[in-house]
């Protein structure tokens, strides 16, 4: 079984991975954020690590804008065709082409908020929809129509499926959490309704990156055929079977992205991965709670995705 058909098994029906299947993710520098140069570096990660699929990261982030200053400035949030995401379009079409016989071809997906965090910054956007998410709204929509071109345009060129990255219901990020439902969710879903209609392999993503998680239970009608999420709840650790039964879906991850996977040897990273694999669920991808920072060895990803191939159930 090669590792496309392996990893497409992990959410066909009954069936189970002959092996298990692993992937971690990085960003590269700048210069190999587009178009072939884009092509040629992820090749180069997934090839030497040994990874069960690519995820094609994503780099078009929106500018950010100034003159975004208080919530009556979003009715001027600009609307971005695919021309801004030309060089991104590009890496998709070659990874496509290049690598779709081998591995599933996974994109990754922002979720609108973030966009918006992105044009303005994450403490400013959050102040706006605090205090008149109304007007916030407005931008949000025109992100989203501008996202929405974006994933049919993956969709055209063959990707099996998106990594949809969301935030916005973090522990304490609104006074009021009804924002989240009203004004973060519905933009999220009308994303992550359009690429489960049409793709064979998502990945739902619940990003700590800014802010920890008291609660996932606003996620956990989100659509996706995998989930990744950190295994921490406020102060309650939660196992990787844990976070597949809450979510009624197979798990992807186990491993801590600033951990033993970024610091350690080889050797620590094997005995790491050990652990994780002997307590997961069966249907499991060995993964990081997020992206790993850009300086971790890639020895070490190679060393824990071969041991997790390599894992056999006692």
């Amino acid at each position: 079984m090669d590792k496309r058909e392996n990893l497409l098994s992990l959410v066909a029906g009954n069936r189970s991975p002959l092996f298990v299947p692993a992937a971690f993710f990085l960003h590269f520098p700048a210069q190999f954020h587009a178009g072939q140069a884009a092509v040629e570096k992820h090749l180069e990660y997934f090839r030497y690590t040994g990874m069960d699929f690519v995820k094609i990261q994503y780099e078009a982030n929106f500018p950010h804008l100034a003159q975004i200053q208080t919530p009556d400035d979003w009715a001027r949030m600009p609307f971005y065709g695919l021309d801004f995401y030309d060089g991104q379009l590009k890496a998709v079409e070659g990874l496509v082409k290049a690598a779709q016989q081998e591995a599933v071809i996974v994109q990754t997906l922002y979720s609108p908020f973030m966009c918006a965090g992105h044009t303005t910054s994450d403490e400013t956007l959050t102040s706006h929809l605090d205090q008149q998410p109304d007007k916030v709204r407005k931008g949000l929509e025109v992100i989203t129509d501008s996202l929405l071109q974006f994933v049919r345009a993956c969709i055209r060129l063959g990707v099996d499926g998106f990594y949809t990255s969301t935030q916005g219901g973090e522990a304490g990020r609104f006074t009021n959490p009804g924002v989240f439902e009203q004004y973060v969710k519905p933009f999220d879903l009308t994303l992550m309704n359009e690429v489960n209609q049409t793709c064979h392999f998502n990945i739902l993503h619940v990003c700590d990156y800014r802010r920890d998680y008291a609660d996932f239970s606003p996620f956990l009608d989100y659509p996706g055929h995998v989930v990744n999420c950190p295994l921490k709840l406020g102060a309650r650790q939660l196992s990787p079977t844990e976070a597949a039964r809450m979510f009624a879906r197979p798990y992807m991850g186990g491993m801590e992205r600033l951990g033993v996977i970024a610091t350690g040897t080889p050797e620590q990273v094997r005995q790491a991965a050990e652990a994780v694999l002997a307590a997961a669920p069966e249907k499991f991808i060995l993964g990081a709670d997020c992206t790993v920072p850009n300086d971790t060895p890639w020895d070490n990803l190679k060393a824990a995705i071969e041991t997790a191939h390599a894992f056999q159930r006692h």
